[in-house]
Order: structure tokens, then sequence, then C-alpha cells
């Protein structure tokens, strides 16, 4: 869907171009020294590339299925096989939550957009609770050869203090409570602001 484009022209900008999502809007930020035609072939190519960014951080069920196939073959054996794997809406308490009975996997939508390393944790999470119900010993073992956990846990505990949230993943998450309270949106990694506002030389 198309989306409002604003471009901003920058005396102080001499190489680099920049754009970033500003509600539905698009900001794209250029030097002041660019013509017309440089401008539309910038604008086009900034827009391209966020485009290309949403895919990949907000992806659909389908691909958020199969991903989570692929983190259960490298860091659990292939042994947590989802029935399925599904973003909802009306989780406000937890980041997700699993159903090990029928191997149903949800994750709130307020992942969505986060870092991808993040939204991997999430899935292995819950991927881990369809082999140990309970965070005992037995289950933080099943985490422990992905690299990026404690990082992750890190990323979502400063997201909930942020957004005043009172969500924890160290709580068991069997259930699938309903919450109306409306989304958070996540702070921004500064590892990863590089991917929130691409930058481009147009040196070469």
């Amino acid at each position: 869907m198309a989306t409002e484009v604003e471009v901003r022209r920058s005396r102080r900008r001499r190489r680099t171009v920049s754009a970033y999502r500003d509600g539905g809007r698009t900001v794209v930020l250029i030097p002041a020294r660019f013509t017309r035609s440089e401008e539309a072939e910038w604008v086009a190519a900034m827009v391209k590339r966020l485009e290309a960014q949403d895919k990949r951080r907000r992806p659909s069920d389908a691909a958020l299925a199969r991903r989570a196939g692929e983190l259960s073959a490298r860091y659990l054996g292939g042994h947590a096989r989802p029935a399925s794997v599904a973003w909802v809406s009306n989780q406000n308490s937890r980041w997700g939550s699993c159903t090990p009975m029928d191997g149903t996997i949800r994750i709130s939508s307020r992942v969505r957009g986060m870092p991808s390393w993040v939204l991997d944790y999430v899935l292995l999470h819950e991927l881990a609770h369809l082999l140990e119900p309970r965070h005992g010993p037995s289950f933080w073992a099943l985490l422990q050869s992905y690299p990026r956990t404690e990082r992750a846990r890190g990323y979502l505990e400063g997201v909930s203090a942020a957004s005043g949230l009172d969500v924890s993943d160290t709580d068991d998450e069997l259930g699938d409570e309903p919450d109306d309270q409306p989304d958070a949106q996540p702070d921004a990694d500064p590892d990863d602001q590089p991917d929130a506002q691409p930058d481009a030389d147009t040196a070469g």
C-alpha cells in the first residue's frame, strides 16, 4: 500500500541519504544539492529498501511458521514441531504463548517490527515449551544453544519497562489469555538503528 512520502533537503548532508517511517509517512532525507532527477531516483530507491525491510521484519503467518521450523531444526534438533504458528493481537501480558496439548504457538503482534534476533528468541522460547512446558532448568537448557538468548531477554525487558507493561518471560505461559489493552510500540535497539533508518552513500 502506497504511503505519503516527505522529502527533506539538508545543506549539512553531502553524501548520504536516509529514510525512515513516521506514522503513515515515509521521510527521505537528502543533500540540498540534489537535482530533481537525483531526488526522484533516490526516493524510489529508499522507499524500495524500506519496503524490503518491512517484509523482513514483519513476516506473514506462513513465513512465521517457516521460520519456526528452521529454528527448531537448528537449535532444537527438529524435535519441536508446532501444529500452527500465528500472530495474534489479543496478547498484551506476554510476548508469545504455547499450548503443548495441541501444538499451537501464538506470537504477540507487538513483537512485529522488533529485530529479527528478538523474534527468533520469542519463537524459540515457545518452541521449547512444546518440549518442556514449565520454566525449569530443563527448559532453559534448551535455549542455551541460541547465542542471543540473554540479549533478547534484556531487549524485551527494556521494551516492557519503557512502555510501562508488566510483561515477563519468567512466568509460565501456557494459556492464551486475551487482553484488550492497546498494543505498545517497542523502543528501537541502538544496534538496529541502521536497519530502522537505512542510509545510503551517494558517492559510489
